[in-house]
């Protein structure tokens, strides 16, 4: 007899990941704690970030958690655009990127940086003076608007006050912001991709673009000459409306993961979760990040490590993220207080102390974020323009109007506490990424 435990251990990805039960909750928020972790080395003492060094100057732990996210967001957001029609897309990825980006814009420009002023020069004379001049916090806000940073700092603020603004010699106020506008491109694609048809009826089209971006990956590894050692960063920028200046290296090295989870989505039933793969891809990612090879075999082994561990996850912890999503904020609200505890002075005590601080108020900012921004946004993922519910909502012949209205009113009608049917847009869950 098949114990539940070999039953769950071996199956596709079709069969074991369905629904929302699943670890992908958990492994958000740790990728997320990650990249806070990692940045409390910069943000805190001008250091490299976590694990650069132990990881051959390959990557780091926060880069690693960007690169989580984008290999989630890939199965998550196909999975989504598969399902629902383009506007309704659209208006989902809007208001799980936004609403919650604009908050964080406003109060790091009409909050932090006057308090911060008022800190650095006992003022915050000057500040307003000339808002939408090219440093000032209203141009901040039209800069940042629509993911791309295009303007990193306010002013001359936390430039001598904290010790990345020394290394740097420039004030930084969110340097997390960078990836939000890479992701946004993905689902610009995957939009463009369910539109035409072609993640219905041309999927290997996304598996070609995946390995084409894989093989420009190893080519640029190889090229590096070393078998260790950060990838070559020779790369052409472009710029885009709206969002600013692209990179083709990242656009190829993250959208080379997010295509991944894509794939996995598209082939699920072909895809294989085995326990004996899920440890092979472990061992692999460890010893390509200790000894060279991270980004030839280590990165597609971190990327089936990733969804392998959400159908493995133990049921007992699926319930994180199910409910209260805190990634998200604390992405986006993490660099900002570190670079506040910073130049209060706050790492004098030492990294352990300045990481958990960094991790505590963080996750704080993520809760208020979450309850009072994100989820009150998310509840609007249904809604449909009055005009637009009139024109699609079925038209009932007037016969069967008046044939209706004479039949008796036996039929019992469920109450308000009893069990209704639910309706299957009510059924359906969005399924967002970081």
């Amino acid at each position: 007899m098949t114990t539940p435990a070999l039953v769950r251990s071996r199956g596709t990805l079709a069969d074991l990941l369905s629904g929302r039960s699943n670890g992908i909750g958990l492994i958000r928020l740790c990728l997320a704690v990650g990249v806070v972790l990692s940045h409390s080395k910069p943000l805190g003492f001008g250091a490299n970030d976590l694990g650069y060094h132990l990881f051959g100057r390959q990557t780091n732990v926060g880069t690693m958690a960007v690169y989580g996210f984008f290999v989630l967001s890939g199965l998550l957001i196909t999975r989504s655009a598969r399902r629902t029609g383009l506007i309704r897309y659209a208006w989902h990825r809007c208001l799980r990127i936004f609403p919650g980006l604009w908050v964080c814009l406003l109060i790091t420009a009409l909050v932090v940086a006057p308090l911060v002023a008022l800190r650095e020069h006992g003022t915050t004379d000057g500040l307003f003076d000339n808002p939408w001049d090219r440093g000032g916090p209203l141009a901040y806000l039209q800069a940042n608007w629509w993911t791309g940073v295009r303007q990193y700092g306010i002013q001359d603020l936390l430039r001598e006050s904290t010790p990345w603004g020394q290394k740097s010699n420039s004030s930084v106020f969110n340097g997390a912001l960078w990836s939000l506008k890479y992701e946004m491109f993905c689902y610009v694609v995957v939009g463009v991709l369910a539109v035409t048809a072609v993640l219905r009826h041309a999927r290997r089209f996304v598996l070609f673009l995946t390995v084409a971006f894989y093989l420009s990956i190893v080519q640029d590894w190889w090229s590096s000459g070393h078998f260790s050692g950060p990838a070559s960063t020779a790369s052409w920028t472009f710029d885009s409306p709206l969002v600013g200046v692209m990179s083709f290296h990242y656009i190829v090295y993250l959208g080379f993961l997010f295509a991944f989870g894509a794939t996995l989505d598209l082939y699920r039933e072909r895809v294989p979760i085995n326990d004996a793969l899920g440890i092979g891809s472990a061992l692999a990612l460890g010893l390509s990040l200790l000894f060279g090879g991270f980004f030839a075999i280590g990165l597609p082994a971190f990327a089936y490590l990733l969804i392998w561990l959400s159908v493995r996850m133990p049921r007992q912890l699926h319930w994180v993220g199910r409910k209260n999503d805190y990634s998200y904020g604390i992405y986006i609200y993490g660099f900002i207080f570190q670079q506040v505890m910073a130049s209060l002075g706050w790492s004098r005590w030492g990294y352990v102390p300045f990481a958990a601080m960094s991790v505590a108020v963080a996750f704080a900012a993520a809760f208020v974020s979450w309850k009072l921004v994100e989820r009150p946004a998310l509840r609007l993922k249904d809604w449909t323009p009055g005009f637009v519910a009139r024109r699609s909502a079925p038209r009932v012949p007037v016969e069967q109007q008046s044939a209706v209205a004479e039949e008796p009113t036996s039929t019992p009608t469920p109450s308000a506490g009893g069990p209704t049917e639910e309706l299957p847009q009510q059924r359906a869950s969005l399924l967002s990424g970081r």
